[in-house]
């Protein structure tokens, strides 16, 4: 599906993922979070491949924030729980107060301790974008269809949080349908749908 692709993106850099339903954006995206292995080639972070090292696989784990298609909490935990089991399964440290501050930051201060089952989609999602504000941020963010479910007002706030990402030198790895490409040292554009069809590929 992917063959002969070869793209680097580097610190300050984005890479806006495009393509039709089905092209391959979330394969896509697994296999460059180590998820799943490519049939032929590799994945590199930092010059290493992830799956060939088990000190550079874990290098990439720490360094890497992925947020799926999926929102991926328990229903019966909180908001904060779900941020904090978030965060220790990714190797990271975070406790009730910094979670409770991270929530607070995508709008959802009053529902911190409601159950997840009992939110809207797009309060459940912005459950899992409140990773993006915590004290530990990790370099590369990759993110599967991060405007689902949002408001325009929630989606520009998340917009200007993934450009400040990039100006700190941060990398971002993005799907999307929606028209949003970000303002990055560079930005590369991999279009999926046009790439299977032949056509030249924009960066």
């Amino acid at each position: 599906m992917f063959d002969d692709l070869n793209i680097e993106v580097g610190a300050g850099e984005a890479l806006w993922v495009k393509g039709r339903n089905g092209a391959g954006k979330t394969s896509l995206l697994r296999q460059l979070c180590g998820l799943t292995r490519p049939s032929a080639g590799s994945v590199l972070w930092r010059g290493h491949d992830i799956h060939r090292k088990y000190q550079a696989s874990a290098d990439f784990h720490r360094s890497l924030l992925y947020l799926g298609h999926a929102n991926n909490l328990k229903d019966e935990l909180t908001g904060v729980e779900n941020l904090v089991l978030g965060e220790r399964l990714a190797g990271r440290t975070l406790d009730g107060l910094g979670a409770a501050e991270a929530l607070a930051r995508v709008g959802l201060s009053r529902a911190a301790w409601r159950p997840a089952g009992r939110l809207s989609q797009g309060q459940r999602r912005r459950i899992g974008l409140a990773r993006l504000h915590v004290t530990q941020r990790p370099p590369l963010w990759i993110l599967d269809e991060p405007f689902t479910a949002l408001d325009d007002v929630a989606a520009d706030a998340l917009h200007a949080t993934l450009e400040q990402h990039l100006v700190r030198g941060g990398i971002v790895v993005y799907t999307t349908h929606q028209p949003r490409s970000l303002a990055a040292a560079r930005s590369h554009v991999l279009d999926l749908s046009a790439r299977a069809a032949g056509q030249p590929q924009p960066c």
